[in-house]
């Protein structure tokens, strides 16, 4: 058995000449997570199935020049809002604002250079929880359209329980939506497609869309429609049903779920998959009120990493969140941070086997 250790690399330049690092974390049991600077990109991740067999479980590529002009958030840190804001625009204390619009008429995931696209300074650490990659970042007054200063932290721990934790903290100098998630991309087969991974989702209800997949403002049962993932189904089962939501969705599933945490506090479980071919497991918890769940649908063959081809549904990602389109619909919880206040949350992807 090994011990857990910490170790970088560099990964490539960026086009203006700054070095991109990879950073290398391995633990006890074998499970290694690679990821860079750039983006905050987790760019690889090898867990063991039931027979202990190593795959790595995430889409992604093994340079970096296919990160910088063609990837469909593989991995990355999305901020500093993440999801779709209706016509790039949102008022906040009675100001209005303008965001590049990224996603036809809308701005999504902080637009056209979001953190995703952002050198993030980063220091590795080794703890009693064991190792990791802290990340910061300064979002400056006006990036991307946003208000304030923003100074961003995000920390990566892979712990000897196989887990992958991620803490985000930010501040800012004025009021300014904040919604922070990670968008790495899960084929617990590391290869073919998900549609028969077996999926749980905690949540009673989900915010249908419309055009353009905004939230239409109503928060919706899951009971009797395809979205209902209470009871484990495969991704697959119902995602060619004739479902106007699906269809909006382009033939799958890209919408938000609100978690059904109850009285709870803090840390819940979102989702639980459960590949039967290699019975890898992937738990997803989260302090956050909703999470995407989406699966793969504009993937379409055309892009290419680690040897293999991304065909449609060849990955699903299940991302924290609060709501999309939350700075526009006043009923949604409020991403608004402000002066003096800070944004804090924590999520984690666990993985076993069975």
């Amino acid at each position: 058995m090994t011990n857990s250790s910490v170790s970088q690399a560099t990964f490539g330049h960026l086009p203006d000449g700054r070095e991109v690092t990879q950073f290398t974390l391995c633990n006890a049991h074998g499970m290694e997570v690679r990821l860079i600077n750039y983006g905050g990109i987790v760019t690889h991740l090898w867990a063991p199935d039931r027979d202990g067999k190593l795959a790595d479980v995430v889409l992604g590529y093994d340079d970096l020049e296919p990160y910088l002009k063609d990837s469909p958030y593989f991995g990355a840190l999305i901020g500093r809002v993440g999801n779709r804001i209706a016509g790039g625009r949102f008022e906040l204390d009675g100001e209005s604002f303008k965001l590049e619009c990224n996603d036809g008429a809308n701005h999504l995931h902080g637009g056209l250079e979001g953190f995703d696209k952002k050198l993030w300074d980063a220091r590795s650490f080794n703890d009693a929880r064991g190792v990791g990659v802290e990340l910061t970042l300064i979002s400056p007054d006006g990036d991307q359209g946003y208000p304030g200063r923003l100074d961003v932290q995000v920390t990566y721990t892979l712990t000897e329980s196989n887990e992958l934790l991620t803490e985000y903290r930010a501040e800012t100098d004025k009021a300014t939506p904040v919604n922070l998630t990670q968008h790495s991309y899960f084929n617990l087969a590391g290869t073919g497609n998900v549609l028969d991974h077996q999926l749980v989702l905690n949540a009673e209800r989900y915010t249908p869309a419309g055009e353009g997949l905004i939230p239409l403002g109503r928060i919706e049962p899951v009971e009797d429609t395809p979205f209902d993932f209470r009871k484990a189904r495969p991704i697959g089962e119902l995602i060619h049903q004739a479902d106007t939501q699906l269809q909006l969705a382009n033939g799958g599933y890209d919408h938000n779920y609100v978690v059904a945490r109850g009285e709870e506090k803090g840390m819940v479980q979102a989702a639980r998959v459960w590949d039967p071919e290699s019975g890898r497991v992937l738990e997803v918890f989260t302090e956050e009120p909703g999470f995407q769940f989406y699966s793969g649908n504009f993937l379409d063959g055309s892009l290419e990493g680690k040897g293999r081809r991304f065909e449609r549904h060849s990955g699903f990602c299940i991302e924290p969140q609060h709501f999309p389109d939350a700075p526009n619909q006043p009923e949604f919880p409020s991403t608004t941070l402000r002066p003096g206040e800070i944004y804090r949350t924590l999520m984690s992807f666990r993985f076993s086997a069975e």
